[in-house]
C-alpha cells in the first residue's frame, strides 16, 4: 500500500476548499450574481452616477495617497525595527499590529477625538491653517492608520532574513551606504514592498468603521464608496448596492493579480 507523503492531505483539503468555499466564495457569488441581475443599461447607469463617480474618486485618490505615505513610513519603520534595539522597541514592535486587533470604529472615533478642531493634534493644526476632520486629509490618515502593518509585516521578515555578507561585499568594494541600500538592499526588498503595496491599497480602498467618523460624510467631497454602498443597502436598494461594491471589488481584485 502506498503511503501519502501528507496524511490526511485529502480530508484537509476538502475542509480547506469547504471552508473557503462558504465565507469567501459564496458571498462573492453571491454579489456578482445580484450585480448580473442588472441589465447592462441600468448597470452601467448606477454605477457611473455623478455621485458614485465622484466616491470613485475620493476613494482611489486617498488610498493612493495613504499608500504612498506607507510604503516610505512603513519602510523606514520596518528597517528601524530589525536594524536597532531601542528602550521601548518591544513596545513599538507589538504596536505596529494595534490596528489589526483595534475595532475600525473605535480607531474611527479615536482618530475623529484627535484631529478634530478642538483635539490635541486638530487644535495645533488649526493655528496654521489645515483642517484635518470632514476633509479628504482625515480619510488618508485614517486609511494609513488601518494599512500600514501590511507594509511593515511584509517588509520586515525579508530585512530580518538578509544575509549581512551582501552588505559587507559591497561595503569592501567601496560602496557608499545610499549605493548599498538602492543596488544591493532595495532589489532584494522590491517584491516584498509591491505585496505589501497592494495589500495596504486594497485594504485601504475597503476601509469603512476608520473613516465614516473623520470623513463628514459629505457626497460628492468626503463620501467614500463603502459608505454609499451602505447607504444604498439602507435604502433597501440592493441591486444598486451590489452594482456599485462590485466596481470596488473588481478595482481591489485587480490591484492583487
Amino acid at each position: 500500500m502506498k503511503r501519502n507523503v501528507l496524511p490526511g492531505l485529502s480530508l484537509s483539503l476538502g475542509v480547506t476548499l469547504f471552508y473557503v468555499g462558504v465565507i469567501v466564495l459564496l458571498p462573492l457569488a453571491a454579489l456578482v450574481f445580484k450585480a448580473a441581475s442588472l441589465g447592462p443599461v441600468e448597470y452601467w447607469n448606477i454605477v457611473s452616477s455623478p455621485r458614485a463617480v465622484a466616491s470613485y474618486r475620493v476613494t482611489v485618490l486617498c488610498a493612493l495617497a495613504a499608500t504612498c505615505f506607507n510604503v516610505v513610513f512603513g519602510l523606514a519603520l520596518a528597517w528601524v525595527l530589525t536594524r536597532y534595539r531601542f528602550p521601548g522597541w518591544r513596545f513599538v514592535d507589538a504596536i505596529v499590529d494595534l490596528p489589526f486587533a483595534l475595532p475600525t470604529a473605535v480607531a474611527g472615533i479615536a482618530l475623529t477625538a484627535l484631529f478634530a478642531g478642538n483635539g490635541w493634534f486638530g487644535s495645533v493644526l488649526a493655528m496654521v491653517g489645515i483642517k484635518v476632520a470632514y476633509t479628504p486629509i482625515g480619510i488618508m490618515i485614517a486609511m494609513a492608520f488601518t494599512s500600514l502593518p501590511f507594509i511593515v509585516r511584509t517588509v520586515q521578515p525579508v530585512l530580518e532574513d538578509l544575509d549581512p555578507a551582501l552588505e559587507e561585499a559591497a561595503q569592501s568594494l567601496g560602496g557608499s551606504d545610499w549605493e548599498i541600500f538602492r543596488k544591493v538592499i532595495l532589489p532584494l526588498l522590491t517584491p516584498a514592498i509591491l505585496a505589501g503595496l497592494s495589500l495596504s491599497f486594497a485594504r485601504s480602498l475597503g476601509e469603512f468603521g476608520a473613516i465614516i467618523f473623520i470623513a463628514g460624510n459629505q457626497p460628492f467631497e468626503t463620501e467614500i464608496t463603502s459608505l454609499l454602498v451602505f447607504i444604498r443597502l439602507e435604502e433597501y436598494d440592493y441591486q444598486a448596492a451590489a452594482a456599485i461594491a462590485s466596481v470596488m471589488l473588481s478595482t481591489a481584485f485587480l490591484m492583487l493579480a
